[in-house]
């Protein structure tokens, strides 16, 4: 969170206005989710890409009332562990149709979420198509390409990717050790700014889809991965423009594959939620302003700390003449007595803001509650859940 700013409407859900987040009669801090938001994300993102099946990423916020309103809405899901997968059991969420979609994962979750009835695994290295090969014979895999990922806030190049030349080896490899070659991955990139980076990330899939036609593997699944952003404060792309982009390069592809999957976590469930957290500290230090707040990066705003150059949530306050009065940059900080816990620097806020006035802060549906903790026994905030929670499908 490198400057500070006033919320633009658009990132906050109609029913959880500041207004109306005064009224909430719930001790800070908390963060409250409007399903109906969430809804209404999952049917815009389905609508710009009729032609994908959406795949929520469970990882960015598996609260199980969110999983029951994605399923309700006809989602799919992707895990990147046993226990995820677990969650979704519980639900009533049918392992067959569940993508496990951690290039890296344990022997043993390999083997009980085979026989759970999973059967899809991506993978991007010759060690873990041996691991797949051994403890689920005969399972589909997809390989992750290593793409560009350079326009996202959070790139994730590095840990996980194979190039066209090593992922058709290794395709070729994984029909060696009985397995099926089924599918292609790629991840431009958390919150991704740019649609070339999909028009790129496309055009590369298609290389090695060309690459594996004349060894007689046509694969079934194209997996468009995450990193569809979300509104925070950027200029990002609307999930139309991607969409339009991605669309046009899939009909330059060599051949459609069945499946167009769509892994999303982030745009389906950021806006979704405001963090509400309390001022308990207020202080000048040499020419710098600091507020202290009951949250921190510890308690559920981790991903501020982790952006180059910050992250901005959209930051309103509960003073009720917020808009009006003169501001001022402040540096915001959590209650631990870790420095690291320092985690936003220049938001400009009412130059009148103290202790015990509350900060919104939204767009925070995702990464917040899955990273936060207890550390140093703060704990993390309360979820409030509005709109109408759908029953388990048991």
């Amino acid at each position: 969170m490198s400057t500070g700013t006033i919320a633009s409407s658009t990132a906050w859900p109609d029913s959880l206005t500041p207004d109306l987040l005064r009224l909430v009669d719930m001790p800070t801090p908390y963060l409250v989710t409007d399903l109906d938001t969430v809804a209404a994300r999952y049917r815009a993102f389905t609508a710009a890409m009729p032609w994908a099946t959406a795949f929520y990423a469970m990882k960015c916020n598996p609260a199980p009332e969110i999983l029951r309103t994605l399923a309700a809405e006809g989602s799919s899901f992707e895990v990147a562990s046993l226990g995820e997968l677990r969650a979704l059991q519980a639900l009533g969420v049918d392992p067959a149709t569940v993508l496990y979609s951690n290039p890296i994962k344990p022997p043993a979750h390999i083997a009980k979420a085979a026989g759970t009835g999973l059967w899809r695994f991506a993978f991007d290295s010759p060690g873990e198509l041996a691991k797949i090969s051994m403890r689920a014979p005969g399972a589909a895999v997809y390989v992750r390409l290593l793409v560009d990922d350079s326009t996202s806030v959070f790139p994730l190049a590095g840990k996980f990717g194979a190039d066209v030349e090593d992922a058709y080896d290794l395709m070729l490899l994984a029909r060696r050790l009985g397995l099926r070659p089924y599918g292609v991955a790629f991840h431009v990139g958390s919150q991704c700014e740019s649609t070339g980076a999909w028009r790129s990330a496309v055009r590369t899939a298609g290389e090695l889809m060309a690459r594996l036609r004349p060894e007689g593997i046509e694969l079934e699944m194209l997996n468009l991965g995450g990193g569809f952003p979300a509104r925070y404060l950027a200029a990002e792309p609307s999930i139309e423009q991607i969409g339009e982009v991605i669309g046009s390069e899939l009909d330059v592809l060599p051949y459609r594959p069945g499946l167009i999957a769509a892994g999303t976590g982030r745009h389906l469930v950021a806006e979704s939620s405001v963090l509400a957290a309390t001022v308990i500290g207020r202080e000048t230090r040499g020419a710098e302003n600091w507020l202290y707040l009951e949250v921190g990066a510890h308690h559920g705003l981790a991903e501020s700390g982790q952006a180059p150059g910050g992250w901005d949530y959209p930051t309103l306050t509960s003073l009720e003449d917020h808009a009006e009065v003169p501001r001022l940059p402040f540096i915001l900080s959590g209650p631990t007595c870790d420095s690291s816990d320092t985690f936003a620097y220049g938001v400009e806020l009412p130059a009148t803001v103290t202790v015990g006035d509350v900060l919104y802060f939204g767009s925070a549906g995702a990464y917040t509650l899955p990273y936060a903790t207890s550390f140093n026994g703060f704990p993390p905030p309360t979820p409030i859940f509005v709109g109408t929670v759908p029953p388990a499908r048991h």
